[in-house]
């Protein structure tokens, strides 16, 4: 496990991503700070800049303005450092015409401290044939070996970009379980990017949403939860909150308005009904107040998105 000195595991300060001539915004003015030892989920909806942020993590990419530092140093600053992140990208990428135990192979040739016990002891486990050609696996059987050669260098940090998407619901809970027996086993750092909440709720302990290119709110999942409830007023009732409280996002629903607030929520601290948030309401009503700002992500989709 992380000693209580140790780096952060991603410290972003006015971050920001362009693209090509037109200087596309994939992310503006991004700033957070995620203590190690961390299962990060890192969610929002397709566009949202998600993938780019882990590129610019893994160092594959440059950032456009502002810093990133991941581990305490600047992305693959070096070829230890590299080592320290372990990487599986959209889709699980695995090389078609090589066999499994030629993965296996490869990742001993390339990386200092590949860990040749675990990756075998993993692969039997997911019941994968050493000899089978990675081309020809199922879905849920190429994520296992990404995750299997990911995790097998026995990196700091583990990165999942979408990893489980595609993936039916029981090979993605079979995915996800590993995911967290790796992370426990490794003592590691983890991020699984994703726009499925379910798979959120079931492994992270911190959160990120990212919409609008912007992070829209971060920390760790039981302080959020804490610090954010669910309240109930007459429509005008809003308009007389005590000064600390935040609206994030209202619905109005015949006399009475449904708001997801922020502050207020120590027992009788408001004179309305406080109930207790749900992770999928918190992160929906952020989503959503990013969508009325001017994102021109529609709020179904946003929902929608989130819950498929």
């Amino acid at each position: 496990m992380p000693h209580a000195d140790s780096p952060p595991v991603f410290h972003a300060t006015g971050l920001a991503k362009k693209y090509g001539r037109r200087g596309e915004q994939a992310l503006a003015d991004v700033n957070f700070t995620v203590p190690a030892g961390r299962i990060i989920g890192l969610v929002g909806p397709n566009g949202a800049g998600k993938s780019t942020l882990l590129q610019l993590a893994c160092g594959l990419i440059e950032p456009t303005a502002g810093s990133l530092s991941v581990l305490g140093s600047r992305p693959a600053a070096s070829a230890a450092h590299l080592a320290r992140v372990g990487f599986v990208a959209q889709n699980t990428p695995v090389y078609g015409s090589f066999s499994v135990a030629e993965h296996l192979t490869f990742g001993a040739k390339t990386n200092p401290g590949w860990d040749q016990a675990l990756a075998e002891r993993r692969i039997r486990q997911a019941g994968l044939n050493p000899k089978q050609k990675a081309g020809r696996l199922s879905g849920g059987q190429r994520a296992q070996l990404a995750l299997t050669v990911a995790a097998a260098k026995r990196p700091e940090l583990l990165l999942f970009d979408e990893p489980a998407a595609a993936l039916d619901p029981l090979a993605r809970k079979g995915f996800l379980r590993n995911l967290m027996e790796f992370v426990l086993e490794l003592g590691a750092s983890a991020v699984l990017s994703s726009h499925l909440l379910d798979d959120i709720e079931q492994v992270c302990d911190h959160l990120i949403v990212l919409c609008d290119s912007r992070v829209q709110v971060a920390g760790d999942v039981r302080d959020l939860l804490a610090s954010h409830a669910r309240l109930v007023a007459p429509r005008d009732g809003l308009n007389r909150l005590p000064a600390g409280v935040e609206v994030i996002r209202t619905e109005h629903r015949g006399h009475y308005s449904h708001a997801v607030i922020r502050g207020g929520t120590r027992p009788g601290s408001l004179p309305y009904s406080v109930e207790p948030v749900s992770l999928e309401e918190l992160v929906l009503a952020y989503m959503s107040r990013a969508a009325d700002t001017g994102t021109g992500m529609n709020i179904e989709t946003a929902a929608w998105e989130s819950r498929r």
